[in-house]
């Protein structure tokens, strides 16, 4: 049970913050900590303390709201799974931009100005509240969810992060998005103009779920969860198969230069281009770095399931932090032999079935190698920051005696290897075969038309 005020009280936040700037290990903290707290309050404190330095990075890093006169006090209330859970700063700050439209929309359609009101906005299975934490303060939120814990965490964090005393409710958001009319409407619950959810993913707490459609509520429940508000955004596991997601609505992918963190689907209002897949590139303080935009493409969206299975199929190495996929999404490009230069697709590109086409606008020539898999091939160097690109020295088959002559060939000394379609240790493998020479190449594994190639190429910054 969380014990929100202990965590929340003067004497625990500034003893973290004296055992911060002192660097104390957990012996001494706990040795502090039990010469005035109960076994019970010290284990929790020291649990909240873990969390201190990962809510900080993750709202409280450089650029943040707050001013640096008041960064030291940046305490926020959580526990594990809501932090793990909660939208981070620069995904949720460029998310605040999609509520312009609502309050242009609240503005046209007020009909007396001078007596306009702030739009309201149900925030559904709200959590700890980080889908909230950047919306500007002319917005009245209100979190609605079934654990009293992440009630108490989000009215907390909301006065922390937005300076407002946010309303909350208690209960199913089903039942709240049926009621939100103006029958039920009073001063304590106010008839919600728009919405955002965030639907629960995990069977178990610290256990993802990988039943993409195992959602609560279901995704069907959350398109009928729209119907009662003007407009709202529904996340949504990036993954999720497009051909199951309304016309009408515009499906949004964001994520930085590395990954794709999220997939927003916009109703109503909210949907600045309806029927069209938007792919957007942010950097850490949630600016736009690149974005693309285009119309939904039925042609794309019919894979059966079992084909798109096999794609989103994912090598998991032991002993690696990273997950190796062999392949991507569903794409027109045609199939070839490997051309001047490979290109490797953003990650936002491949979730949103976009790189296809962003690929041939630039050069028709674009082509894959192996059905499925998500490296790309052309004449001339893909735009940047949408593509990595690589100069393809030379290739060989992959075998040990092949592809260390190629490398000696090139005098290649230090080398990255790139994987897809191909399941091998990277690290052992690099040892294995034990480049030396002055030269620095980036080595991809792959597969040409179904079988294994290895392709040696120079990175283009």
């Amino acid at each position: 049970m969380l014990n929100a005020e202990l965590l929340t009280s003067a004497k625990v936040q500034d003893f973290i913050e004296l055992a911060t700037k002192k660097k104390m290990d957990a012996l001494q903290v706990s040795t502090h900590l039990a010469k005035e707290f109960s076994n019970e309050d010290r284990a929790a404190i020291m649990d909240y303390m873990a969390l201190v330095p990962k809510f900080r990075d993750k709202f409280f890093a450089e650029n943040s709201i707050k001013s640096a006169k008041n960064a030291p006090a940046a305490f926020l209330l959580c526990d594990k799974l809501a932090l793990e859970q909660s939208t981070a700063q620069d995904i949720g700050r460029w998310k605040s931009t999609l509520w312009e439209r609502a309050r242009q929309a609240n503005k046209s359609n007020s009909e007396n100005k001078s007596s306009e009101t702030a739009p309201v906005v149900h925030d559904l299975c709200c959590g700890m509240g980080g889908d909230s934490f950047y919306l500007s303060k002319d917005f009245l939120t209100i979190g609605v969810d079934l654990d009293e814990n992440r009630l108490e965490m989000y009215r907390y964090n909301s006065k922390v992060m937005r300076d407002s005393n946010d309303h909350t409710i208690l209960a199913d958001v089903r039942e709240i998005a049926k009621q939100n009319d103006s029958e039920h409407a009073t001063l304590a619950q106010p008839k919600a103009d728009y919405f955002t959810i965030d639907p629960a993913r995990r069977a178990i707490e610290g256990e993802n779920q990988r039943d993409l459609r195992n959602l609560t509520p279901t995704f069907e429940e959350v398109i009928e969860i729209s119907k009662h508000y003007k407009g709202g955004m529904a996340k949504i596991p990036p993954g999720y198969p497009i051909c199951e997601i309304p016309q009408g609505t515009e499906i949004l992918y964001i994520g930085s230069r590395t990954d794709c963190r999220e997939c927003l689907v916009l109703f109503g209002e909210l949907a600045k281009n309806p029927d069209h897949v938007r792919a957007v590139m942010v950097d850490k303080t949630g600016n736009t770095i690149a974005e693309w935009n285009e119309m939904r493409d039925e042609k794309r969206e019919a894979r059966n399931e079992s084909e798109q299975s096999q794609y989103d199929h994912n090598y998991e190495l032991e002993g690696r932090d990273r997950v190796y996929t062999t392949a991507s999404s569903e794409s027109d490009l045609p199939l070839g032999s490997v051309s001047k230069f490979i290109s490797e697709p953003s990650p936002v590109l491949l979730r949103s079935h976009l790189f296809g086409v962003v690929a041939l606008a630039h050069d028709e020539s674009t082509h894959l190698i192996s059905p499925g898999i998500a490296y790309v091939t052309s004449e001339k160097p893909l735009p940047a920051p949408g593509f990595s690109n690589f100069e393809v020295l030379d290739s060989a088959e992959i075998s040990t005696g092949a592809v260390r002559a190629m490398l000696k060939a090139h005098d290649i000394g230090k080398l990255t290897l790139k994987l897809r379609g191909v399941k091998v240790d990277p690290d052992q493998e690099i040892k294995r075969l034990k480049p030396k020479g002055k030269n620095t190449a980036t080595l991809f594994y792959t597969r040409l038309n179904g079988e294994k190639i290895a392709i040696l190429t120079r990175r283009i910054e």
